[in-house]
C-alpha cells in the first residue's frame, strides 16, 4: 500500500514557476514508477510526466516539455515536478500516481495509487 500527499501548488502569474512535491509512504516507493497528472475544469485528466523508479527514464507531454521536469529523491521518498513558464492553460488540479511495475506510463490506467490533487491556478 503506497499513501501519496502532493503540496506546492497555488497562485502564480503566467511566466512564473512553482515546484510540485509527493511525498509517499511505504518502504517500497524506490520500486515504484512514478507519474504526474492534471485535470482541469470541464476536461479529462491529462498526462504531465512520469519517471521510472531509477531515475533512468523520464516522459513528458509534448505540451510540457521543456518546460516541466519531474525528478524524485529516493531517500526522502518524495517526487517532485518542477514547472517553469507556466500558462495560464497550465491551471488545473496535479496528481501524483504510483506504478508498482516501475517503469512510469504515460497512460493513467497503468497506476494503481494516487494522491488528492494540488491544486494550481496560473493568472494571465
Amino acid at each position: 500500500q503506497v499513501q501519496l500527499v502532493e503540496s506546492g501548488g497555488g497562485l502564480v502569474q503566467a511566466g512564473g514557476s512553482l515546484r510540485l512535491s509527493c511525498a509517499a509512504s511505504g518502504r517500497t516507493f524506490s520500486s515504484y514508477g512514478m507519474g504526474w497528472f492534471r485535470q482541469a475544469p470541464g476536461k479529462e485528466r491529462e498526462f504531465v510526466a512520469a519517471i521510472s523508479w531509477s531515475a533512468g527514464r523520464t516522459y513528458y507531454a509534448d505540451s510540457v516539455k521543456g518546460r516541466f521536469t519531474i525528478s524524485r529523491d529516493n531517500a526522502k521518498n518524495t517526487v517532485y515536478l518542477q514547472m517553469n513558464s507556466l500558462k495560464p492553460e497550465d491551471t488545473a488540479v496535479y496528481y501524483c500516481a504510483a506504478d508498482y511495475r516501475g517503469a512510469g506510463s504515460k497512460l493513467s490506467i497503468s497506476y494503481e495509487y494516487w494522491g488528492q490533487g494540488t491544486q494550481v491556478t496560473v493568472s494571465s
